[in-house]
């Protein structure tokens, strides 16, 4: 973009560093320098700091021309560019409130965001976006404007409200003309009580709530997670590069991408779409990296599939690295994350060899510092990345106090926990119901319009109460057991942490997606969704036909395959924690069906809702679906004895005799 004026110093600031000053620093400081980059046409283009900030101030000179007052919301519903930052810092320059929405959200959850936040103005992305915002709109008594920012399909679109990102900046620069310092006086006047974002919650347990950031809670996460360090060592600079691609409106791509940008100055590069995460991995190579499981998962799983499709002589070289990466990981494990002579002279054998090739070909070859949170990351996952040197340390957080709680630092890796409380907070476990407590300047101002909710999620002295269930391991870091919301008790009265089964489950390149059942039944099923790319490689080399997603769950090798890996998991654990029956999902779990939040999080509920038929069927002895017991279950003795030593009533111990007994006929009619 070309910019036209001159950036300008107000006279005086807020006491609070806010992110459009900070982004005014360094345009001023270094405007040629490169901040971002955005794909297009196949060709990286630069965004240098003056374009930034010459941008940010349009926009904001743009949304007073439209009436935007401090406290007005402007919703953002794009995938992750250059103009989701322009609207959100210009928004917060003018002392707006932004909102975003998740690219994936079906009209119905754009209407319920839209009016719960009063949003008066809506950056849509495309056609898509646009369709959704105009199918819903006479819901949404305070939208005003609609403005789109790719015109293809959208341009000859007759609607009142409707208006171009062209034209939207064309009035910015008409407002400017007109009273160039108006929005400098705005920024001047801001303070860290100002709320400059909404963030609503997954929607897990009910309709989303939207979580208020304010300027002084946003300044307090940029020094905690960027400038102290957090498990970057040393903090980042402007010579470190990102990609973006988690959705930004999500709090920790929002630190990971915005503020981390604003506060280090590091150069962003925008993903073209979540699918080409892995092939602009390998163009950018960046030296940062967070990610959260599911993709540290996809990335992994990526590589068995194309090492089983690889030659003899590359198998047997991938082989040998392997057992090197395994006795690094080992040893790295052990030693919290510190190499010792034998590690760097293992890694040095095989970084030549396998190490460098592999980490150059998924994107990773340059990445200093990788971070993972979010959700929970199996143990096996992270062995595996250490082992090729790419030390990936988990982070702990959640929207409510900014994603500052805990992290894992470099040289303290404790394998299986979210690492020490972060410094300069307060962070406890309650005795009683071992939920984790925060208390620090980034816990949010509350929930928007939901003064009874915020009452029952920050207490009167401050703690914010984060619904999940913890515990100190060697009393400094600590690990997350599971959400309290989400903790079986099975009837024989046993607590049980489903998450911990599921991410065991969850290691094998063959298992998407795992919800393990079992609350006040007397032993655990699962629902069972396999990894369409890695099982549909798997079964075209055994020369498995199949159709579709259902017809390729349903093969009886699959069933036998996925029996095989929770047989594995069920190693691992107690017996009372084993899975004893499951049932394979008929179709991939999606957003827009409810199935998941738009973290891609599993709704529990919905799990119930969509396949409850199949629960009921693990546990009434049918045999119309496709599924599977485990042999070892069903030999009435055994299954009293499991009875026994988990402690439940003689009741439940029958109970499980009889289901032995009639799982036998069924495994002689064919179950798998």
């Amino acid at each position: 973009m070309t910019a036209t004026l001159e950036p300008t110093a107000p006279e005086a600031g807020p006491t609070t560093q806010t992110l459009p000053a900070r982004i005014r620093e360094h345009a001023t400081a270094d405007p040629a320098r490169v901040c971002m980059r955005e794909k297009r046409f196949g060709i990286w283009q630069d965004i240098t700091w003056f374009d930034y900030w010459d941008t940010v101030q349009l926009v904001g000179h743009a949304l007073l021309e439209l009436g935007i007052e401090p406290g007005d919301r402007v919703a953002i519903h794009s995938e992750n560019r250059p103009e989701w930052l322009y609207a959100d810092i210009g928004t917060v320059a003018i002392r707006g409130i932004t909102m975003g929405l998740y690219p994936t959200n079906p009209a119905a959850e754009v209407s319920y965001l839209l009016q719960d936040s009063g949003s008066k103005i809506l950056i849509a992305e495309d056609q898509e976006q646009v369709d959704k915002a105009l199918e819903v709109e006479g819901e949404c008594p305070d939208l005003q404007w609609i403005v789109y920012l790719e015109p293809r399909g959208v341009r000859d679109y007759e609607h009142e409200k409707l208006m171009s990102w062209e034209d939207f900046l064309a009035r910015g620069r008409e407002h400017r003309e007109r009273d160039p310092s108006a929005v400098e006086r705005l920024m001047a006047e801001a303070n860290e009580d100002d709320v400059v974002t909404l963030i609503y919650t997954s929607g897990t347990t009910g309709p989303p709530k939207g979580a208020m950031l304010t300027n002084g809670n946003v300044a307090f996460a940029m020094e905690t997670l960027i400038a102290d360090g957090g498990f970057y060592n040393p903090p980042p600079t402007h010579d470190d590069v990102i990609l973006s691609y988690l959705p930004l409106c999500h709090v920790a791509e929002r630190a990971a991408t915005t503020w981390t940008n604003a506060q280090a100055g590091v150069t962003v590069h925008f993903a073209e779409s979540i699918e080409t995460v892995q092939a602009n991995l390998k163009e950018v190579q960046p030296t940062l990296f967070f990610a959260v499981p599911r993709i540290w998962e996809k990335i992994y799983a990526g590589i068995h599939i194309k090492m089983n499709a690889a030659s003899l002589l590359k198998k047997l070289v991938y082989g040998f690295g392997m057992k090197l990466a395994t006795r690094i990981g080992d040893e790295l494990v052990k030693r919290e994350g510190n190499h010792t002579v034998l590690t760097r002279t293992l890694y040095a054998i095989g970084y030549p060899l396998v190490f460098r090739a592999l980490r150059d070909r998924v994107g990773l070859r340059k990445v200093r510092a990788a971070g993972s949170g979010a959700a929970p990351i199996a143990p096996e996952v992270l062995r595996f990345f250490f082992g090729i040197g790419v030390i990936i340390y988990e982070i702990y957080g959640m929207t409510e106090n900014c994603a500052v709680a805990t992290v894992n630092r470099p040289g303290r890796v404790k394998l299986g926990t979210v690492g020490e409380p972060q410094p300069g907070i307060d962070l406890k476990i309650d005795e009683e119901t071992g939920e984790i407590l925060t208390r620090h300047p980034a816990v949010f101002a509350g929930y928007w319009n939901k003064p009874d909710k915020t009452a029952e999620t920050i207490d009167h002295d401050g703690w914010l109460h984060t619904g999940d269930v913890g515990e100190w391991v060697d009393g400094t870091h600590v690990k997350i057991v599971d959400r309290i919301k989400d903790i079986i008790i099975t009837a024989g009265g046993k607590n049980i942490s489903p998450s911990e089964i599921e991410n065991s489950l969850k290691t094998s390149p063959f298992i998407k997606e795992a919800v393990v059942i079992g609350d006040q039944k007397p032993y655990l099923t699962a629902l069972i969704g396999i990894e369409l790319d890695t099982v549909g490689d798997w079964a075209q080399r055994r020369k498995i036909p199949y159709t579709t997603y259902r017809d390729l769950s349903e093969k009886e090798e699959v069933l036998k395959l996925v029996q095989g890996v929770i047989a594995k998991t069920n190693e691992r654990f107690a017996r009372v924690e084993n899975i004893r029956k499951f049932r394979m999902m008929p179709k991939e779990l999606d957003h827009e069906d409810g199935e998941l939040t738009a973290t891609q999080k599993v709704k529990r509920t919905s799990m119930h809702d969509m396949f409850g038929y199949l629960v009921t069927d693990m546990y009434e002895n049918r045999t119309g679906f496709p599924g599977g017991d485990l042999v070892e279950v069903h030999v009435g003795a055994r299954a009293a004895e499991a009875a026994e030593d988990d402690g439940e009533v003689a009741e439940v111990a029958e109970g499980h005799a009889d289901e032995a007994s009639a799982a036998r006929d069924e495994t002689s009619e064919g179950a798998a």
